[in-house]
């Protein structure tokens, strides 16, 4: 340094010394580019590389300039010879490249130019400057040299450490995302070794462009804006001397891309990654671990997510545990008390997860056996183990398979109701089953062995949890009660009816609870009754059996079968509902009544029971007046009864607007779904559409071990029919309440434009809270929705630490997956409706 400054104040005493001294460290730079070439793990041929594009270059252009208006003099560039690289060599860490072309040009430079040449450059360099460099002028220079090492030396630790993350994070990737076509050279060796190599270039670079300081950079005005800037700042001597200089050493270089040395390189680094024109994989990386670990982010994106505070705990079920409003009932004798009984507000609250929680075991292992943790209630296995319901084994909650009216297995037990009714024909004739109070749903469970979709259901009452076994089983379930209300399901759509020792009254108050299964029931469907009324002699077996032989004969259902299961010890008792209307036009007596026109078998969300029952459609066109087709055939045509003169939901004529949806989701699923969100399919088991409309996408996902919940808006098209028609299944539901089922119940929720809908009447905070309580941790969130929604989800979602797996939007429509974790939040929100 000091020989520099007393160079600059007489020149021909430090002229030899200071020729020798620059010989000396471009000796030292050509053996340090040795050493790092050999030492790379690429060998890359000494080339130049075009590495920024003509954008990047007028982004370079303006950060320069800032830099330069203080640090003029020390804009020593590099110019490169157009080159092409191997591929592989322009793969590697972003925030080592620019080091490495920097290196990479040097290198270039001192070996594509004569050595003689440089020499004589040197020389003349030397003879202008100490005369029109002023003492002063000199003196500032170096400080603003020493200034920018140190900058440097700071950046250089920075470069460093964001290396480290950058090869973290490309172990999977395998190389660094870039951005507007940016390039990375030079191959990857050790981080450390190529961390050292790169500040000693740099440093080197440093002390060209202050012993260099008086130089203006040659080349013609148009070959980089770069120079323009430079030039503008410089005084009046350096621009001659940049004349003279001008024509002596551009000749041999090519016209290309310039980029800054020394400590400008390290700051157009810190600040185009600030500014993302550069951004980095390290950077986006560090910053995304950073939001999820160990930062607020629901603080600073305005969400404050809080863990709800309730009597329930884990099992959380809003609409099921408003003790408030189950206090204030003025009776409970038809269940009322199990009824839903949604808060006005519904929480925004978070459901915290069991202690020990852990991912779900995996189907068709679940079956068997679950986590105990996941489900810690020991009840029924204490109350039901005799009968195989479930038992606790050690870690574990196994289920053998049995129930109370199947002890020694639900499989055995299927076969046997087929060899008694072979018109059941499950599997075929019988696709969508309804078991009613179904425990711990090993029946449903079983039926996946005959390719028998099953909606089992059951009360959240004193047998502890049966439905949420059933769902941590793999098993399709909801918490619901026959009580005062219709069951959330269209009429006529069920192909056989279940109940198995169901603890329902069907015989009282005028057969009300068994009416409302020959709403659900399709024409010509089966209700298959075995419970101890059937083949038991006590007094109230005797009572309950010819109660409902009387009323059974008065809705004209048939006993098809009654059969002893002497395996079991149990009987069966197997009817059939009539397909015409002939039986009910001969009744002497209109006991139970036909239920009036006016009265939609279809309405079903909040309707209470009615005491009468609806006609048998004989219009051929008309829903329910034929069988479906056997599964799988239902699966893809049309229903007989959606006819061309209808317009379906998306404007086309009926029929072609369902093919039209089929094709559409079988597209999506198997092009971008199951090959293109890093989804592990085999990990998903329960699956929720949460705005279905014919079903296309349960469809798509028919080969798969999964299972999907169609759940259709209440202020949607009422398509939930055509869905139950093709073989699958669903629900009605209004999403601004809660859904009937525990939390964690499901591994994939799919809203394609629900959000972007629902958020016009409900809060869009307790929906997305509700997302969260239904699905399990590790669980995928699948959203297709306008960009402006789906901004917004992204927000909340990433304060509750959700992962963002992937994004993508075009002409104003988005597409996101995120995955859910183990985050709960440590602050409390207490529920006072939910206390005890």
């Amino acid at each position: 340094m000091a020989l520099g400054k007393y160079s600059r104040i007489d020149g021909r005493k430090s002229s030899s010394s200071y020729c020798s001294t620059v010989t000396l460290v471009m000796f030292v730079a050509l053996c340090l580019v040795g050493v790092w070439m050999m030492t790379s793990s690429s060998v890359v041929p000494v080339q130049n590389v075009d590495v920024s594009s003509q954008e990047n270059r007028n982004e370079v252009k303006e950060q320069v300039n800032e830099i330069n208006g203080s640090n003029e003099i020390n804009s020593k560039q590099f110019e490169d010879n157009p080159g092409d690289l191997p591929e592989d060599a322009t793969k590697g860490d972003n925030d080592v490249s620019l080091a490495q072309d920097e290196s990479n040009s040097k290198s270039q430079e001192n070996s594509n130019v004569p050595e003689k040449r440089t020499d004589s450059a040197i020389e003349e360099n030397q003879e202008e400057k100490p005369e029109k460099q002023p003492i002063k002028e000199s003196i500032e220079e170096e400080n603003k040299s020493e200034d920018a090492t140190k900058t440097e030396t700071e950046n250089g630790r920075k470069t460093e450490d964001g290396e480290l993350k950058t090869k973290d994070k490309d172990s999977e990737a395998g190389e660094t995302k870039m951005d507007s076509g940016e390039s990375n050279s030079g191959g990857q060796g050790d981080p450390e070794e190529v961390s050292n190599e790169n500040q000693t270039d740099l440093n080197e670079g440093e002390k060209k462009s202050e012993e260099n300081s008086g130089e203006t950079k040659g080349g013609d005005k148009g070959e980089g804006q770069i120079e323009e800037k430079v030039e503008e700042n410089q005084d009046k001597e350096s621009k001659q001397s940049s004349g003279e200089k001008e024509d002596g050493q551009t000749k041999d270089q090519v016209p290309n891309e310039v980029f800054p040395s020394g400590a400008q390189l390290e700051l157009l680094n810190e600040t185009t990654t600030q500014n993302g024109a550069w951004s980095t994989q390290a950077a986006e990386s560090k910053n995304e671990n950073k939001a999820q670990k160990f930062s607020e982010p629901d603080q600073q994106l305005g969400y404050s997510w809080k863990l709800c505070n309730v009597t329930a705990g884990p099992d959380y079920i809003p609409c099921l545990d408003n003790l408030q409003a189950i206090r204030s009932l003025r009776t409970t004798k038809h269940y009322e008390h199990r009824e839903r009984h949604c808060p006005e507000e519904p929480p925004t609250c978070l459901v915290p997860l069991p202690e020990g929680y852990q991912r779900p075991i995996e189907w068709p292992i679940s079956r068997e056996k679950i986590w105990y943790h996941n489900v810690p209630h020991t009840k029924l296995a204490k109350i039901k183990g005799h009968q195989n319901w479930v038992k606790v084994s050690g870690d574990y909650l196994t289920f053998p398979g049995g129930g109370t009216q199947f002890k020694h297995g639900a499989l055995y037990y299927i076969d046997f109701i087929q060899q008694f009714v072979p018109d059941i024909a499950w599997g075929k004739h019988s696709r969508v089953i309804l078991d009613v109070g179904c425990g711990v749903a090993s029946f449903g469970g079983y039926l996946f062995e005959r390719d028998v979709l099953t909606m089992s259901f059951a009360p959240k009452d004193e047998h502890e949890a049966q439905v949420q076994f059933a769902l941590e089983r793999g098993i399709p379930a909801i918490s619901a009660v026959m009580g005062t209300k219709r069951l959330p399901f269209p009429g006529r759509v069920f192909d056989v009816v279940h109940c198995a020792r169901c603890r329902v009254p069907w015989h009282i108050e005028g057969g009300k609870l068994l009416l409302e299964l020959n709403r659900v029931l399709r024409p010509g469907g089966f209700f298959v009754w075995s419970a101890t009324p059937v083949y038991q002699k006590l007094p109230e077996d005797v009572e309950i059996w010819e109660a409902m032989k009387k009323l059974t004969k008065l809705l004209c259902w048939e006993l098809v079968s009654i059969s002893k299961d002497r395996v079991n010890g149990v009987g069966v008792a197997v009817y059939q509902k009539p397909a015409s209307n002939e039986c009910y036009e001969k009744r002497s007596q209109n006991e139970p009544p036909l239920c009036q026109e006016s009265d939609d078998p279809n309405a079903a969300w909040n309707v209470p029971l009615q005491a009468c029952m609806h006609k048998v459609p004989v219009d051929a066109s008309e829903r329910g007046s034929q069988w479906p087709e056997q599964w799988p055939a239902r699966l893809e045509k049309p229903p007989y009864w959606l006819l061309s003169s209808q317009v379906g939901v998306y404007g086309k004529a009926a029929p072609e607007d369902f093919t039209a949806d089929y094709e559409h989701w079988q597209h999506v699923v198997t092009k971008s779904y199951l090959d293109g969100m890093g989804i592990n399919w085999s990990a998903v088991r329960n699956a929720m559409d949460m705005k279905s409309i014919y079903g296309g996408f349960a469809a798509a996902l028919r080969d798969l071990n999964v299972w999907v919940m169609n759940v259709v808006s209440i202020d949607g098209p009422d398509t939930l029919p055509i869905i139950y028609e093709r073989g699958l299944f669903g629900i009605y539901h209004d999403w601004c309440e809660s859904f009937s089922t525990y939390p964690r119940s499901y591994d994939l929720l799919h809203a394609d434009h629900l959000f972007s809908k629902i958020k016009k009447k409900c809060n869009l905070v307790a929906v997305v809270a509700e997302v969260d309580r239904i699905l399990r941790p590790e669980g995928k969130l699948i959203v297709r929705d306008k960009v402006e929604t789906i901004g917004e989800l992204e927000s909340m979602l990433k304060a509750m630490h959700w992962e963002v797996r992937m994004t993508y939007s075009k002409d104003q429509e988005g597409l996101l997956c995120v995955q859910k974790t183990m985050w709960r939040s440590k602050e409390l929100e207490t529920i006072t409706y939910a206390i005890a």
